[in-house]
């Protein structure tokens, strides 16, 4: 069985014997494939330092965090942009909108997605959305720059079964996480009316655990317990989850 993780942020653990457990505990698990998403500067050399010690496993983004962005923000995002020819990528992200924390810097946040979404169609990669309380305005953003060039994953996807329809024929698959085991979340009925081949798998970790874990610190070995739950949802085995959702994450990454 192989899995992959699509969205995780393994290099926020530094200690080296810890961070060695985790991924120990990853292919213990089958977890296997692993995609760092890039939220600043300085995490460009943690997840550089996680693809040189693992690189048949890791695999880089690079993209500036909705969070992250603040006035002047465009320093940030030119030096990010310049480390990119130096570095072997396999998308933009994570970028996009996040109002939950601060309404007030959507006007630059908008800004900084487009900006991102440019890169990645002149590099012709897929980004990663980060959306958080703003469909509206991602979706705003998408739709103006729609077109073949345009695709990837909208990560941590919470939304509607409205949005999930939305969001696929954008040409984009939706990051399944930890919240589909939650039982309040509504996910798992949204999953039912959608097919298997739009989705792919995350842990977001060190955030979002799934149940049993939920409320501790995450990470990409539980993998197995979101993709437990998708099989459960679609009445088929998790040998099959990991296969479809693999396949999937080897035709937005292209590796």
């Amino acid at each position: 069985m192989l899995l992959t993780d699509t969205h995780t942020h393994l290099y926020y653990e530094t200690d080296a014997e810890k961070q060695a457990l985790l991924f120990q505990r990853c292919f213990d698990n089958g977890v296997n494939r692993l995609f760092l998403p890039n939220v600043d500067v300085s995490s460009i050399a943690k997840i550089d330092d996680l693809v040189r010690k693992y690189p048949e496993n890791c695999f880089a983004m690079s993209g500036l965090h909705p969070c992250d962005v603040k006035e002047g923000y465009e320093s940030v995002l030119k030096e990010i942009h310049e480390s990119i020819g130096s570095r072997k990528i396999y998308a933009i992200g994570e970028i996009g909108i996040d109002l939950y924390w601060d309404k007030s810097t959507l006007q630059l946040q908008q800004d900084a997605f487009l900006t991102q979404i440019k890169w990645a169609k002149a590099l012709q990669l897929p980004i990663v959305i980060h959306c958080r309380d703003a469909f509206d305005e991602v979706f705003e953003i998408l739709e103006e720059e729609k077109g073949a060039d345009l695709r990837g994953i909208l990560h941590c996807f919470t939304g509607n079964i409205d949005q999930a329809i939305r969001t696929i024929e954008l040409g984009f698959y939706l990051g399944i996480g930890g919240v589909v085991t939650y039982k309040k979340a509504g996910l798992d009925e949204v999953l039912s009316q959608v097919s298997l081949d739009h989705l792919v798998l995350e842990t977001d970790s060190p955030y979002l655990a799934p149940v049993p874990y939920r409320g501790k610190p995450n990470e990409s070995s539980y993998l197995v317990h979101i993709a437990q739950k998708i099989a459960d949802i679609y009445h088929i085995s998790i040998e099959q989850v990991a296969e479809v959702t693999t396949a999937n994450s080897i035709k937005i990454f292209n590796v």
